[in-house]
């Protein structure tokens, strides 16, 4: 997903983690975007957001993230992983378990 500023996209992370909705989120910064919005070419500076959840978790994450999100169409996206590496989705299950406790 993507934030306007790392301010808004380290709330929208802090909340995914303690949520248990995202065993981590990563935060990329010195995005450009070009996209059109309401009939307009647009050219803004953006956050990646890259949140590590479960396929059961994601429709949560994502109610969340409309809840919180600054933007009206916010930019969420979900990628199934079709291989990792076993310890680290291990890792993300664990994490992400309603009871789980950081």
């Amino acid at each position: 997903m993507t934030a306007g500023d790392k301010a808004e996209a380290r709330a929208i992370g802090r909340v995914l983690v303690e949520s248990r909705l995202a065993a981590c989120v990563n935060i990329l910064e010195n995005m450009t975007s070009v996209y059109c919005w309401d009939g307009n070419l647009q050219e803004d500076h953006e956050v990646v957001l890259l949140a590590k959840t479960t396929e059961s978790r994601f429709a949560a994450l994502k109610t969340k993230v409309i809840e919180i999100h600054s933007y009206d169409c916010p930019c969420i996206l979900g990628f199934r992983a079709s291989d990792g590496f076993p310890p680290f989705l291990d890792w993300i299950r664990e994490v992400v378990a309603p009871e789980a406790v950081c």
